[in-house]
């Protein structure tokens, strides 16, 4: 009987999660991260087709969270490891997980650069649930939903995208960038 109940609050609670979010007509015409434009930290649009080729590791950040450290610095250390094979890591920051991302996007590109020597591809602050999340986590969710419920649980989801532009995992906050090093290396040894 606890498993029929579980079930059932899992069915509901994911009901209320994909019910908050509309869905989009346009979402069916994007195939890869290629078809997106996104803000870029100074407020430019960016086309994604940027990364044409590449591997990327699309992530939400938050400077305040204790995930920050250690996600920082092993994003640093792998893409540095990576970058002459093709590996790109895309951080958007995103304010909805505890309000850990109340700076705006110079301060938070200061912050990484200081205190982690690093300088990501930074983009514009993001929501990535509900109905005002960005149309480019809209489309993360749908090509690799998360466990139970599509929706972004934390800070630092991490989406791992081929050179060929499409979602292929998606790795929860609490997985460490170094645990999922194998699945890069086997991604950047595929051809475009």
């Amino acid at each position: 009987m606890p498993w029929k109940s579980f079930m059932f609050l899992a069915f509901c609670v994911n009901s209320s999660f994909s019910s908050e979010e509309e869905e989009d007509p346009e979402m069916a015409d994007h195939k890869t991260i290629y078809d997106f434009t996104v803000k870029g930290s100074d407020g430019q649009p960016v086309s994604l087709e940027k990364y044409r080729g590449q591997v990327v590791i699309i992530v939400n950040v938050a400077s305040e969270c204790g995930f920050t450290n250690s996600n920082y610095k092993e994003l640093k250390e792998i893409q540095d490891k990576y970058f002459d094979k093709g590996l790109r890591v895309a951080a958007f920051p995103c304010n909805q997980f505890g309000g850990q991302e109340p700076s705006c996007e110079i301060d938070i590109a200061n912050f990484v650069k200081e205190k982690f020597s690093y300088e990501p591809d930074l983009y514009a602050k993001v929501n990535v649930n509900g109905n005002d999340a960005d149309e480019f986590w809209k489309f993360l969710k749908k090509e690799q939903g998360g466990v139970l419920l599509d929706a972004i649980k934390w800070n630092f989801t991490k989406f791992v995208v081929n050179r060929k532009g499409h979602v292929v995992k998606r790795y929860a906050p609490t997985a460490s960038p170094n645990s999922f090093i194998k699945e890069i290396e086997k991604l950047l040894a595929e051809s475009s």
